[in-house]
């Protein structure tokens, strides 16, 4: 296995680096191949590489949720090495937020809707570490997922208002074969629920199939998305939407290109997806 230094504090953090801007791949571990591609990316495109690990408990609002997170260190060091990273910065819950911490980053409007309703506080825990974790590394590129789109939206919208380091590298969604979008998350369906959730997936493609047909109407685009998620029973929508890809903002007609967003429960586990949707063009899965 290629070496991977793990360091755990900010000062050793910036020893590691001595001045090095490196790239870097935010996590809270539990890595799939998805962070190995953000980590490939990174590494091919900067000198060092530094992979974040903190399961940050100020993003979740379901106490159940955060002690279920998997924290698999070890495991995620030997992953992040083979993809490509130089180091691990592993920092303890105290090392981000010390004694006395009172500072929170908010993001307004484009929290308001989707995960922001849905998970109160979620988008601020988020926002905050995220500017930590930028201000610790001081990196030269960060890279992030386009699954979670609404978080990759607000975390570039606050990268430019609060002029932090470096560049926001935004990196298509990993899927698995059947089309699921890769999560950490995933690992946590049981097996009967793991081979329904390609039905997101397939629910997106059924919209964007639409609107290469020539629909336009969102609300028509929405209905071929439910209609393709009503065939999973066990499948609980939180939203499932057309917005424009900047503002968030749900669209009424396909005009320009957009977003499709979903949110769906599958046996207790949620589960997001995303896909770029154009009016009179072809899939464009990402």
């Amino acid at each position: 296995m290629p070496d991977v230094r793990i360091v755990h504090t900010v000062p050793e953090l910036r020893d590691a680096l001595a001045g090095v801007r490196p790239g870097l791949v935010p996590t809270m571990g539990a890595l799939h191949a998805g962070h190995q591609a953000l980590i490939r990316r990174s590494a091919a495109e900067n000198g060092v590489t530094v992979m974040t690990l903190f399961v940050n408990p100020t993003q979740f609002n379901d106490p159940g949720d955060f002690a279920k997170y998997p924290r698999t260190l070890e495991a995620d060091a030997r992953a992040a090495a083979a993809a490509g990273a130089d180091i691990v910065w592993a920092p303890a819950a105290p090392e981000v937020y010390p004694p006395g911490f009172a500072t929170t980053v908010t993001v307004a409007g484009l929290t308001d809707r989707w995960e922001g309703a849905s998970r109160p506080g979620h988008f601020a825990g988020v926002a905050t570490v995220v500017t930590i974790l930028l201000n610790s590394a001081q990196p030269l590129r960060s890279y992030f997922g386009e699954k979670d789109f609404q978080q990759l939206q607000i975390i570039r919208r606050m990268h430019r208002d609060l002029v932090l380091p470096g560049e926001i590298v935004g990196f298509p969604t990993v899927r698995d074969t059947d089309g699921l979008a890769l999560s950490s998350r995933n690992a946590r369906l049981s097996s009967s629920a793991r081979a329904q959730a390609p039905v997101i997936h397939r629910a997106l493609n059924r919209m964007t199939a639409a609107a290469r047909s020539g629909e336009v109407r969102c609300d028509v685009l929405v209905g071929e998305g439910l209609a393709e998620l009503r065939t999973v029973p066990d499948a609980q929508v939180d939203y499932l939407a057309i917005v424009d890809p900047d503002t968030l903002e749900p669209l009424g007609t396909l005009a320009r290109p957009a977003r499709s967003i979903a949110a769906v429960t599958l046996d207790g586990v949620r589960l997001l997806d995303n896909m770029a949707i154009q009016p009179g063009s072809r899939p464009w899965d990402s």
